[in-house]
């Protein structure tokens, strides 16, 4: 599992060296059709041209309320509760799993991801120049990114990125977007509330800096958003 990630990184970087090269000769309206044609529309994908409501405050969950069913899960680098009913699975980022109908499990799953600190700035130094010093502001621009508003390379970069990173969340004309912040947590999520199933894309900086990704396939409709934050106050760095 941990020789998966660098390739998933490794399509990142095809796609960026891709990008420069059509930038060096094109504007930006070059730049977003190269982008429509390599990753797709707005119309496609409609999750490229959105972006995160006014971050929301969540206070600390009701834990008579939040907690029943929950069963406490460790993993070499983090440990969290989830609630019955859920296959568990650490995963590297890999690009199979966010392709709509994978089926690697059938049923409710939840996928996690643990990367430490600054591990986003490491992997591209070069945005240090462009005011992306830490893994929440990596994650900020990539979610912020929109298609409609590409200026230049590190707006085509980070529309790319938001593209691989945001994985499958059913259709996407349901899909809300908010930042959050949770106790000592703060960050994105993407989620989807529907009759049959819910997803729910979660991603996470802690107090540290550290970067979790909690992405859930609720196929029976039994999570709603309060319970998916209530998830979310019981991660911890071992």
């Amino acid at each position: 599992m941990k020789n998966k990630f660098p390739k998933f990184i490794t399509i990142v970087l095809v796609l960026v060296v891709a990008v420069l090269f059509v930038a060096k000769f094109a504007g930006p309206r070059l730049l977003q059709f190269y982008i429509e044609t390599g990753v797709g529309s707005c119309r496609k994908i409609p999750i490229l041209c959105m972006v995160p409501v006014e971050q929301v405050v969540f206070c600390e969950p009701d834990k008579k309320e939040a907690f029943i069913d929950f069963v406490p899960y460790t993993f070499p680098k983090m440990h969290l509760a989830i609630p019955k009913g859920f296959n568990v699975v650490q995963e590297a980022i890999k690009k199979v799993y966010y392709k709509k109908g994978f089926r690697r499990h059938s049923g409710p799953v939840i996928y996690l991801l643990y990367k430490e600190r600054n591990f986003f700035i490491g992997l591209f130094p070069q945005l240090k120049a462009q005011g992306v010093s830490n893994n929440y502001e990596f994650l900020k621009r990539t979610m912020f990114a929109n298609l409609n508003n590409i200026q230049g390379i590190t707006d085509t970069f980070f529309v790319i990125m938001k593209g691989i990173f945001i994985p499958d969340l059913g259709d996407q004309k349901n899909v809300q977007m908010i930042g959050f912040t949770c106790m000592d947590k703060k960050g994105f999520i993407n989620y989807n509330l529907g009759e049959k199933e819910n997803y729910f894309d979660c991603n996470v900086i802690d107090q540290e800096g550290n970067f979790y990704k909690i992405y859930i396939k609720d196929k029976a409709a039994v999570l709603n958003l309060s319970q998916v934050i209530a998830i979310i106050s019981t991660l911890e760095a071992k």
